[in-house]
């Protein structure tokens, strides 16, 4: 642009940007005090202010004559100039990119989302009680008054309380609020992943959100690793199986932001479950059929890995019963990140494209308290729903408890013999309101799960993301938790394993072995830390366990050290231990399996033989299944994996991905060779998880 040409767009583009942005707190505030303002004031005893019909003169009247003289583009130019000059003298947006203004504090790491039609933003209350033709809202700044100005101001107050109206209603909360209507766009200031007034692409997004820019405040459930047992003195290991995947997915989405993981958030079981496994299906009706493969340890060469899988039946789809659905969704102000509401609703609007006409969905959110977003709807009624998911802004505080107590109530209404009803719980994490200890949400789950009604949890977002507590309602609730982190997780969890995920097959599935002290000396269970049970426990119909769903498959794995192995890292007694070696010789252990059928109180038990022979698995499947729980030891600094190197985990599991028709394990193979870098790359292992890249700041 030369020196005498004007740019209209690039004016335009000046005044858009730097007009304020709405702020949904405020607008909530502005609107509540010009209510109580104008109720206030409408019988003022004041006399209408006086006014002139003539026409202005002055300045204005001079600049209106010149400009009937000119035509053509001088005019264009000259008319713009001089409404670009009224924007920047006389609106707040103008003046505040000449004028200093005040700072605006927001806490840290707050952040907003807003409809584009919101009506009376806070920029225009301003510009409203500037002119005169508005009450100055109490939180708007204002730029400092002179005396004449302050003694008008106090002028006006004083007329305005003698003359005080009774206090108009208050407005209701913004959780009450009216949400916008459907297809508003969406905007986020938080991070990177989407521009200011950019729609979700649900498609196109890639997982990779804007973490928070405050405290990382994430807590995971897990422990110490397991400790290496003496099969002499404590010869057998009880645990619940566990057919999670959360902690893959956030280990994925932690190396994708290049960052390793925080140990504490590696369950190594739930990395070694995110994969599908070609085990022999069960015969007949049976629930599962087991499988035990053993084979040589990859980072010890004097130790075995003993893996048992377990693969659910997959009954026939058309046999399902009708499902009744109770979406509860977390609406708070900490859902308000393109990783969190905008995916979820993504992900859900998926997960409608599975259910059937006689399916049934009901909605419930909560924020500061719970409400029924949607009645139960039928699922054919796709458009009812979608509107209202595509309805829900996030605000507010996070009433965990209340929200789950409103969406058991809504799922007992919809509950009947003939169907299976499930809630499925969408959340961050963070229960911040009522009581929200694990302890006390365990105890409200268990108490509810007895009426058949399971819950669920898909967790979403990082920075605050509270897994202790997602595990410990999945765990009581006998449901399944699982993390979505892209669209692409999210058909995996709510599309290809959503019949599993809703119907389970077997209930309370408990794993004993009793190693044999005359073949094994030693043994540790990789994994399954936070799943551990007593021994008495396994007889005890009345200890809840994990659930299998259809077409589920589960893998424990145990290195296990053989008698006379120089691997042996506890001597033995002098004086014995008083347990005599027992068992056939060309026994290592034997394996027991203990179940409900879905609605039963009584056990059933499944026993079978651990033999140094034993290849239940395709090779492939359990040479991978071990490459990835060496993975996760890597991840989480254990020493059991000895100088086994980074590479050694990739070349094991690249060697051994087999067809991997869905690519899990091919993807698994790059995250390997991420960690790798970031673990062996100069101060990268130092990265905090969960705090913004430096590409992203």
């Amino acid at each position: 642009m030369t020196g005498d040409e004007f740019d209209l767009e690039a004016l335009k583009d000046a005044v858009r940007h730097a007009t304020p942005r709405p702020d949904p707190a405020a607008r909530q505030a502005n609107l509540r005090l010009a209510q109580e303002n104008l109720a206030r004031l409408q019988e003022s005893r004041a006399g209408a202010r006086p006014s002139s019909s003539r026409p202005p003169g002055g300045l204005w009247n001079g600049v209106s004559e010149m400009l009937k003289k000119l035509t053509g583009k001088g005019a264009l130019t000259l008319t713009t100039a001089l409404v670009a000059g009224g924007l920047l003298v006389g609106t707040p947006g103008g003046r505040s990119l000449w004028l200093p203004g005040p700072e605006v504090v927001r806490p840290a790491g707050s952040t907003r989302t807003e409809a584009a039609t919101d009506p009376l933003p806070a920029a225009e209350a301003t510009a409203q009680a500037e002119s005169g033709d508005g009450p100055t809202p109490a939180n708007v700044p204002t730029q400092a008054a002179g005396p004449e100005e302050a003694q008008v101001e106090a002028a006006q107050a004083d007329r305005a309380q003698e003359t005080a109206a009774p206090a108009a209603p208050a407005m209701p909360a913004p959780e009450a609020m009216a949400p916008p209507p459907p297809g508003d766009i969406v905007r986020t200031v938080t991070g990177g992943a989407m521009a200011s007034g950019e729609a979700f692409n649900a498609q196109a997004y890639d997982g990779i959100g804007s973490y928070p820019l405050s405290e990382n405040t994430e807590s995971f459930a897990n422990t110490a690793e397991n400790p290496l047992q003496v099969t002499a003195e404590n010869p057998v290991s009880t645990f619940s199986i566990d057919v999670d995947t959360a902690s893959w997915s956030v280990v994925r989405q932690s190396l994708n932001w290049g960052s390793l993981p925080p140990p504490e958030a590696v369950r190594v079981e739930e990395m070694v479950n995110y994969f599908p496994y070609a085990y022999p299906a069960p015969e007949g009706e049976a629930a599962f059929r087991p499988a035990v493969t053993v084979l040589p340890t990859p980072w010890n060469g004097d130790t075995l890995l003993v893996e048992i899988g377990i693969q659910g039946r997959m009954p026939a789809i058309a046999d399902r019963p009708p499902l009744n659905l109770v979406f509860l969704i977390d609406t708070s102000g900490s859902m308000d990140d393109p990783a969190k509401l905008p995916l979820l609703r993504a992900a859900f609007r998926l997960m409608l494209t599975q259910l059937r006409p006689e399916d049934r969905v009901a909605i419930v959110t909560y924020a500061g308290a719970a409400g029924i977003a949607l009645e139960p709807t039928a699922a054919a009624e796709t458009g009812t729903i979608t509107a209202a998911l595509d309805s829900l802004v996030p605000m507010g505080s996070t009433a965990g408890q209340a929200g789950l107590a409103q969406a058991y109530a809504v799922a007992r209404r919809m509950a009947d013999a003939n169907s299976v009803t499930r809630v499925l719980l969408a959340t961050d994490g963070d229960f911040n309101v009522g009581p929200s200890s694990v302890e006390e949400l365990e105890r409200f789950i268990a108490d509810q799960r007895d009426s058949g009604v399971f819950l669920s949890v898909l967790g979403f977002g990082r920075g605050n993301l509270d897994d202790s507590i997602m595990q410990a309602l999945a765990q009581n609730g006998n449901g399944t938790a699982a993390y979505i982190d892209t669209m692409a997780e999210a058909q995996k969890v709510l599309v290809d394993q959503l019949t599993g995920a809703l119907f389970p097959i077997a209930s309370d599935v408990k794993i004993q072995v009793e190693w044999n002290p005359a073949t094994v000396a030693e043994y540790r269970l990789i994994g399954y830390e936070t799943r551990a049970l007593r021994r008495e426990d396994f007889n005890n119909d009345r200890v809840d366990a994990g659930d299998l769903g259809a077409g589920h498959t589960v893998t424990a794995i145990y290195e296990i050290t053989p008698v006379g192995s120089p691997a042996a890292l506890v001597d033995p007694l002098r004086y014995g231990s008083g347990a005599e070696p027992g068992g056939p010789d060309d026994e290592l252990g034997f394996l027991r399996l203990r179940w409900k059928a879905p609605g039963q109180g009584e056990s059933a038990l499944l026993e079978t033989p651990i033999r140094p022979d034993d290849a239940g698995a395709p090779r492939e499947d359990a040479e991978f299944a071990a490459a990835i729980a060496g993975f996760g030891q890597l991840l989480r600094g254990s020493d059991w994996t000895g100088d086994w190197s980074w590479q050694q985990a990739i070349d094991l599991a690249a060697a051994s991905r087999g067809a991997d028709p869905f690519g899990y394990r091919n993807e698994a193979v790059g995250l390997m060779r991420i960690a790798a870098a970031l673990a062996t790359g100069d101060g990268a292992a130092g990265t905090v998880p969960g705090t913004v890249p430096p590409a992203k700041q």
